[in-house]
This record gives structure tokens, C-alpha cells and sequence, in this order.
């Protein structure tokens, strides 16, 4: 037996139950209810399974629950016939491509709502921590240059009563945006669509994209990729916006162009940055964001906290059950397959 095949640990049930296969450990109450309807086979590690030994398991399984690093692409398709559903332990689901399962009738499903708090939450961290220059200030103590008082030692920006534009009015946008009221912010957002409840409930104003840069303190993307935010903030919306703007992006790493964030860095216009997320992943320790003292950069943890993450996995482990068992999945992605499958019995 190979290293890879002894990471596996497969529970054998009836063999009339549904198999599923699980891309990475999840937590105990999770897979405890994929074992109550599934036999199942775990890459039991929490790191990624090689790419051969993923697709090889993915053949075995009628569904998968898998991580948002593992690719559904035209690849897996092939590989995997008998997969009828994807359970994604993630809100974001751009690692899928879901127009190709939909074509073959594969039930895509993901985690909104119960990671929307959690990613607020680092939002603002990202947030303050850039505006105050929290972790240039903790470097200059472990350094030992914290030197005597002076009006001008590491001045950073107000967070109170300032402007906060918003890209992405989602569940997330708008959860960084009742926050944003505790501090008494002005709540510019431009979003696809217009969204008169957050209008009506923060007084948010919505503003076109180029307006919005102009006019914001801080600008936070909170978008989903797609093929039209991708390279959203490029040189040219960075030279709009104010040379004492804040910007913090906590959607994905390809809606920015890296290099054009770091020469615009490099000027001050805007003044600092903070991220979540890196057009690679795991960022190289030699990305020149993270020499530039105005960044501020943390590894995709959004929604890392213990009740997050654990929500998260038993969101998507009652999809994968649901739709192995007929019954209607939780939050669908693509939800046009589902009455297909009602109608072929699953098949």
C-alpha cells in the first residue's frame, strides 16, 4: 500500500447506501451525518489529497464534499461519471466548474450565510489593523525601534465618521456595512444590482464604481470572481482613489492585479492595503506585497473560527446527504438540476 492509500479510512455500510467521498477530515458532528446515510471513503489529512488519488476516489463515489482548493473541472468530469452531486465546504465556488456539471446534470451546492459574520469580522480586522498600522507598529517593537514620543510617530487614519465604499452588496457587503454604522460611517456600495433594503436599513448610498473609489476612505471588495471582476482593481482604479484611502480585499485574490497593487503602494495612492486573499495560494514569502510596509496580509482565513468552520462542514454534509436521498438540497447552486434529478431518480 502507498503512502497516499494509507491516509483512507472508508467506513462500509449497506450497500444500498449512497457512496461519498470526503476530500479532507472534517469535523466529527459533519461526518457523522454523512455516515448515517453514506458509506464513505476520507482523505483523512488536512492537506490536500494528491490530484490522482482525488480523482481515483472521486470515480468510486456517487457524491464529493470537497474544499474550495480542489478543482471540478472538465478533468474530474471524466474521471468521475457515477458523481451526481458536489457539496462545496465554501461560500465562493469559482474553484467549480459549474455551467459544465449543469450541462451534465451534476447538483452543485456551497455554505452561504453561515460564514457571513465570521469574514465580516476579519474584514474590519484587515481594516483597522491597515488603518492604525497595527502590525508595522508590533514589528517596530520586536525590532526594538520604538523610540521616544512625537506628534508624527505612526500617524494612521480615522475610522470614525470617515467614508467606507463597499464592492459587493452580498450577504458579506452588507454585513461589514452594519458594522460600519457602530462607527458612524458614511456606506457607499456599488454592487450588479441596486439594494434598496441596505439603502433602507444603514442609509447606504450607492454609488457607480469610478464614483466610489473617488470618494471612499476605505474601499473593500467583498465581490464574488467572475469573468467581470476579475482584474476589477487594476492601476487605473487605484489611481482614483484618495491618497489617504484604505483598501481591503477579502473576496478573491484574482479580482486585484497584484502588481498593480504593489506599485500603487509603492506611490501612496491608496495609502494601505490589507488582504485575505493572494492570486496564489499560499502567497510565495517573496510576493512584494508583503515587503511594503502600508500591507497587511493573512492566509485566507475568512471564515476561520472553530463554530464557523464547523457550521460550514455540516452545511455541506446535509447537502451531499439531501441530495443523495432524494431529498431537496439546502442551498443549491445550480438548482435547475434538481428537479431533473427528482425526475431520472437520481441518476
Amino acid at each position: 500500500m502507498n503512502a497516499p492509500e494509507a491516509k483512507r479510512v472508508t467506513l462500509r455500510f449497506a450497500m444500498t447506501k449512497p457512496r461519498a467521498f470526503i476530500s479532507r477530515r472534517i469535523p466529527r458532528s459533519a461526518l457523522e451525518i454523512i455516515a448515517s446515510a453514506c458509506d464513505y471513503t476520507m482523505w483523512d489529512d488536512l492537506m490536500p489529497a494528491p490530484r490522482d488519488h482525488f480523482l481515483r476516489a472521486a470515480a468510486e463515489a456517487d457524491g464529493v464534499l470537497v474544499m474550495p482548493t480542489e478543482r471540478i473541472d472538465a478533468e474530474f468530469l471524466a474521471a468521475a461519471p457515477r458523481v451526481r452531486v458536489v457539496a462545496n465546504m465554501g461560500v465562493g465556488y469559482d474553484n467549480i466548474d459549474v455551467p459544465a456539471l449543469t450541462a451534465r446534470g451534476v447538483l452543485v451546492t456551497n455554505t452561504p450565510d453561515v460564514l457571513t459574520e465570521a469574514t465580516a469580522d476579519l474584514a474590519w480586522a484587515l481594516l483597522m489593523a491597515a488603518a492604525r498600522r497595527v502590525v508595522e507598529g508590533h514589528k517596530a517593537i520586536e525590532a526594538g525601534a520604538w523610540g521616544a514620543w512625537h506628534p508624527f510617530y505612526m500617524l494612521g487614519q480615522d475610522v470614525f465618521g470617515a467614508t467606507i465604499g463597499i464592492v459587493g452588496a452580498g450577504r458579506i457587503g452588507a454585513a461589514i456595512a452594519r458594522r460600519a454604522r457602530a462607527f458612524n460611517m458614511r456606506i457607499l456600495y456599488h454592487n450588479r444590482r441596486r439594494a434598496p433594503q441596505l439603502e433602507a436599513a444603514l442609509l447606504a448610498e450607492y454609488r457607480a464604481f469610478d464614483d466610489l473609489l473617488r470618494e471612499s476612505d476605505y474601499v473593500v471588495a467583498a465581490t464574488p470572481l467572475t469573468a467581470e471582476t476579475r482584474g476589477l482593481f487594476d492601476a487605473r482604479a487605484f489611481a482614483l482613489m484618495k491618497d489617504t484611502a484604505v483598501f481591503v480585499n477579502i473576496s478573491r485574490g484574482a479580482v486585484v492585479k497584484e502588481e498593480d497593487l504593489v506599485e500603487a503602494l509603492k506611490r501612496g495612492r491608496p495609502w494601505a492595503a490589507a488582504s485575505d486573499v493572494f492570486a496564489v495560494e499560499p502567497t510565495p514569502r517573496d510576493n512584494p506585497l508583503l515587503s511594503l510596509p502600508n500591507f497587511v496580509g493573512t492566509p485566507h482565513i475568512g471564515s476561520a473560527t472553530l463554530r464557523t468552520r464547523t457550521d460550514m462542514a455540516t452545511l455541506a454534509a446535509r447537502n451531499l446527504v439531501n441530495a443523495l436521498t432524494g431529498q431537496a438540497p439546502l442551498t443549491p447552486v445550480n438548482p435547475e438540476v434538481w428537479p431533473i434529478k427528482l425526475a431520472n431518480g437520481l441518476r
